[in-house]
C-alpha cells in the first residue's frame, strides 16, 4: 500500500506533510514537536508531560479547556501524549472544520505565553501528581513505566529518568522555568504538522501558510548528551518489586538495535514470533500448554536513539510461584537464543505484522501520526511507504542473529513484581558489570 505524500516546509521552519484521501468526510491534524523526557535537564523532569497538560490549558485567543469544547462540539476527536523522544497533538474532525482545528494548534504554539498564568501552572501540577497516582502508584504494576528505563539505562543517560517526572522538580518549576522551556521546544523549526484525510492541498497550504506562517522560528536549542551505548548490558540485570498485586508479574528487557535501522525489523519480527497474538510462542507454551500464565507477549519501545529495548511482559497463573515464572520465561529465551527460529515463524509474524500495518494506515488519524513519526525522527514521512517491504526482507537468518547477539544472559533486565511479604528477592538491583 502506497499512500500519497507531498512535503513543503515554512520560512520559520515548520515542516508540513500532507496525505490526501477522500474515502471519508474526516481530516486528521497531527503535530509532533522533537521534545520529550530525554530533553528534560536534571532538577527540572517532568516537564514535557506536564506541557501535555498545560498546552490545553488556553492561549492568547483561545479560553481554559476551549481547545477540547471546540473540536467535540464540531464532532471531532482530540487528544495529545509524550514519550522520551516527542510530544504529539492531533485532532480528527469534519473536513469543513480543518481551518479551526490548525488554527486551535496554531494558537497554542505561537501565543501559549501570553495567556499562562501561575494558577494555570498550580493546577496543572495538581493533575499530573494526581495522575501519577492514578496511573503509577497506585495501579496494580503501575510503575513498571519508570521502573524498567531506570533499570535499563544508567543514571546519566537522557532515559533514565522517569517519563512523568519527579514531582519534586515539578514542585520546585517557577513560572520562569516552565515559560523557557516552552519558548525552547514548542517552535516551529522544532516541529512537524501532517495532515490527512478529505482536504485539497491547495488550500491546505494556504491555510498552514496562514496560522503558522507568522510564528517565529526558536533559538537555539541544547544538544541532548551522548546517547550511545553499548549492544548489551554486559551481565544481568534484576529487580524484585514488592507490590500490593495478586499474581506475580515479569517484564524481562534486553537491548535492541534503534528504531527505523535494519536491524530494528529483525528484532521488530522477534517480538512477534515470542509475543504477538495466540500462535506465538509465548502465548502458545506459557499460556495454553503448560498454563502458567494468564498473559503473555513481547514488543520494542521504538526508540530512535541511543539504544531500544525490547521487552517481555508476562503475567502468571494464579498458583504459579514468581520463581516458575522467571525460570519459564528464561527456559524461552535461552532456546530462541541457542536454536533461531523458523521460517515459517517468520513468515507469520511478517503477515501479521504487515496486516497490523495496512490497517493502521486506513485511519486519517493514524497516518497522520505515522507522517509525522518519520518525518521527526528521520526528516522524511515518505518512509511510511516502505516499512512493509523493510519486514518482508527480514529473514529467519536475521532473526536469528539478533536472537544470539542480543538475548542471552549478559543482555537480560529482569524486573519481578511479587505480592508483598511473598519473601521472593531482597528488592535489590544488581547492576550489570561496566
Amino acid at each position: 500500500m502506497q499512500i500519497p505524500i507531498e512535503t513543503f516546509r515554512l520560512d520559520n521552519g515548520l515542516f508540513v506533510t500532507l496525505s490526501e484521501d477522500h474515502t471519508a468526510p474526516l481530516v486528521a491534524v497531527n503535530l509532533w514537536y522533537h521534545v520529550g523526557s530525554a530533553n528534560e535537564r536534571a532538577g527540572r523532569t517532568g516537564f514535557a508531560h506536564l506541557f501535555e497538560h498545560m498546552l490545553f490549558q488556553g492561549s492568547a485567543d483561545v479560553g481554559a479547556n476551549e481547545h477540547f469544547e471546540l473540536v467535540q462540539r464540531a464532532g471531532g476527536t482530540l487528544n495529545g501524549s509524550t514519550w522520551l523522544e516527542r510530544t504529539n497533538y492531533f485532532e480528527t474532525v469534519p473536513s469543513h472544520y480543518l481551518e479551526q482545528a490548525l488554527w486551535l494548534e496554531a494558537n497554542r504554539m505561537g501565543k501559549l505565553l501570553p495567556a499562562m498564568t501561575q494558577q494555570k501552572l498550580d493546577t496543572q501540577r495538581d493533575v499530573v501528581k494526581n495522575e501519577r497516582r492514578w496511573s503509577m502508584d497506585n495501579q496494580p504494576y503501575g510503575t513498571w513505566w519508570e521502573r524498567l528505563p531506570a533499570l535499563c539505562f544508567p543514571p546519566e543517560h537522557p532515559f533514565h529518568h522517569s517519563l512523568i517526572g519527579s514531582m519534586e522538580d515539578l514542585d520546585a518549576a517557577t513560572l520562569e522555568d516552565v515559560a523557557e522551556f516552552f519558548a525552547t521546544w514548542y517552535v516551529p523549526d522544532n516541529a512537524v504538522l501532517s495532515i490527512a484525510g478529505d482536504f485539497e492541498p491547495a488550500q491546505a497550504r494556504a491555510l498552514v501558510e496562514r496560522h503558522f506562517g507568522p510564528i517565529p522560528r526558536g533559538g537555539p536549542r541544547p544538544p541532548l548528551p551522548e546517547m550511545s551505548l553499548p549492544a548489551t548490558f554486559g551481565a544481568p540485570k534484576r529487580e524484585v518489586v514488592e507490590d500490593d498485586v495478586m499474581l506475580p508479574r515479569l517484564f524481562l528487557a534486553a537491548r535492541a538495535p534503534v528504531f527505523g535501522t535494519e536491524a530494528h525489523y529483525a528484532a521488530s519480527v522477534c517480538a512477534a514470533i515470542l509475543g504477538m497474538r495466540r500462535g506465538s510462542r509465548l502465548q502458545r507454551r506459557l499460556v495454553r500448554e503448560r498454563q502458567i500464565a494468564t498473559d503473555a507477549g513481547a514488543f520494542t519501545y521504538d526508540l530512535a536513539k541511543g539504544a531500544d529495548l525490547f521487552v517481555i511482559d508476562v503475567t502468571a497463573r494464579p498458583g504459579t510461584s514468581a520463581e516458575r515464572l522467571e525460570a519459564e520465561v528464561a527456559h524461552e529465551l535461552d532456546e530462541i537464543h541457542v536454536n533461531g527460529v523458523t521460517e515459517a515463524e517468520v513468515a507469520r509474524a511478517i503477515a501479521l505484522v504487515g496486516t497490523e500495518l495496512v490497517a493502521v494506515l486506513q485511519s486519517a488519524g493514524d497516518r497522520a501520526d505515522r507522517l509525522s513519526m518519520f518525518a521527526t525522527y528521520f526528516g522524511d514521512p515518505s518512509l511510511v511507504n516502505a516499512q512493509l517491504s523493510a519486514y518482508q526482507r527480514v529473514t529467519a537468518e536475521s532473526v536469528s542473529a539478533f536472537a544470539r547477539e542480543r538475548l542471552g544472559g549478559d543482555n537480560r533486565a529482569t524486573l519481578l513484581y511479587v505480592p508483598r511479604a511473598s519473601g521472593v528477592g531482597d528488592g535489590a538491583v544488581v547492576e550489570a558489570a561496566a
